[in-house]
Formats: structure tokens, C-alpha cells, sequence
């Protein structure tokens, strides 16, 4: 079980307010705030998100091959949040559409974060 995910970021004040427009699509609220992170909460027993100035004092940077992906409850509302994200300042990695065997039902929207951590929404339905 997943207990939280905490991305790096250069920019606290601008990265959260990236992530409070882009997780209230999924009902999230700030939870805990300190000097050098925040965290938001998505409901009791569910995994916290988390960014972070890196506490070794170097720059952040992304993770090759590293996605965070978040299921979103249907296509729309992947549309709605990839929206979201590209109004906040998201660069596009894929705009949402269906991605591989059609039969999967995967449903998907690719972009990265104001440090280029690169994230998902998607929604999946096997079809038949």
C-alpha cells in the first residue's frame, strides 16, 4: 500500500499553487504545510501527495522513466484535469485520448509539473 508520493520542486510557493488547482479536481485539500514542503490529503486511509525542496539543498530534478499517475473516475474528468493542469502552467506530454489495445479502455492525458515531473490522469474500462 502506498502510503504517500513526494515529488521535488525549486519553487514551493509557485509548485503549490500548481498542485492545489490541479488536486482540488480530485477533491484534495492542503493538510500539513511547512517551510520546505506540502501535503495534501485526499480522505482518511487514502496515500497523501507531497512536494518538497530537496533537503540536501541541491536543485530538484526529475526522475528518467519516473510517472506518477493519477486515476481520475471517468474520460471527462481526465479531460477536465489535464485541462486544469495546462491552465496552470503543466507543459503537454500527450493530450488526453485512448492509448494502446482499444480493448483495454485506457483513457489518458500526459504532462509535466512546473519542474518537469511528469505525470498522468487516466481512467480505465476494459471494453467487453
Amino acid at each position: 500500500m502506498i502510503g504517500y508520493v513526494m515529488v521535488g520542486t525549486n519553487n514551493i510557493k509557485e509548485s503549490g499553487a500548481f498542485y492545489d488547482k490541479l488536486l482540488a479536481e480530485f477533491g484534495a485539500e492542503r493538510m500539513w504545510e511547512m517551510e520546505k514542503s506540502i501535503i495534501w490529503n485526499f480522505g482518511e486511509g487514502k496515500p497523501f501527495f507531497c512536494i518538497t525542496l530537496p533537503y540536501d539543498g541541491k536543485e530538484a530534478s526529475v526522475g528518467n522513466g519516473s510517472m506518477i499517475a493519477l486515476a481520475a473516475p471517468n474520460v471527462e474528468a481526465v479531460d477536465r484535469i489535464y485541462g486544469a493542469a495546462m491552465e496552470a502552467g503543466a507543459t503537454d506530454e500527450g493530450a488526453p485520448g485512448s492509448r494502446g489495445d482499444e480493448s483495454m479502455g485506457f483513457y489518458a492525458g500526459y504532462f509535466r509539473d512546473l519542474d518537469g515531473n511528469k505525470l498522468n490522469v487516466y481512467h480505465m474500462k476494459p471494453q467487453g
